[in-house]
């Protein structure tokens, strides 16, 4: 009976261990779509007040769409981490560099970009049951440096107009390297009904 009971959960834990597919394309798709929408409202990261409201759009916009990736595993507070993150990242990161534009200005305003948003989902991720939720906090700054690393060869236009965060290219590598890493965090985790 117990094996039963064992196979049955482990066959229904398998779709939603398989929807984890879903964080790549929402990455893909969020990312230029929060820098566009950003930067028609703040027309570049080019003061304190244009990166705290820049990023907290575009923040919304990407956590929104994460969330909708991982709603499985982690509540609605993931949005708000997201955005938080990234404007406080984006504004003390912008403000490092004096909103310079050079690959390592960038590099620096990612780092710390990703430093703000990685601690903050990295709560939200603990408070969800995910023990190595450290990992993530860790590893965003790295991510988003190679996003906007990225970027700098491909898109130049996202960096000369002060966008908010990196464009599509930058995405697909963020994707993808954090979907490695989600998928290592959520392993032997399964999903439970999010708060």
């Amino acid at each position: 009976m117990t094996n039963a009971v064992q196979s049955t959960t482990e066959a229904s834990n398998r779709p939603s261990k398989r929807r984890l597919w879903v964080w790549p394309v929402a990455i893909l798709v969020s990312f230029p779509i929060a820098g566009y929408l950003s930067d028609l409202l703040v027309d570049g990261v080019d003061s304190v007040g244009a990166a705290l409201v820049g990023d907290l759009i575009a923040g919304l916009v990407i956590g929104a769409a994460e969330w909708f990736a991982l709603r499985r595993w982690v509540s609605w507070l993931w949005i708000a981490a997201t955005s938080i993150g990234m404007a406080v990242g984006l504004t003390i990161g912008a403000a490092l560099v004096g909103y310079g534009t050079g690959r390592a200005d960038v590099l620096i305003m990612g780092a710390v970009t990703g430093l703000g948003v990685g601690a903050l989902q990295a709560l939200v991720l603990s408070r969800s049951g995910v023990s190595a939720a450290v990992w993530w906090a860790i590893a965003n700054p790295l991510a988003w440096a190679l996003g906007w690393f990225v970027t700098s060869y491909v898109i130049t236009r996202n960096i000369q107009d002060q966008f908010t965060n990196f464009g599509a290219s930058g995405s697909v590598v963020f994707g993808l390297l954090t979907w490695l890493l989600l998928a290592m965090l959520f392993r032997e985790r399964t999903p439970e009904p999010t708060r």
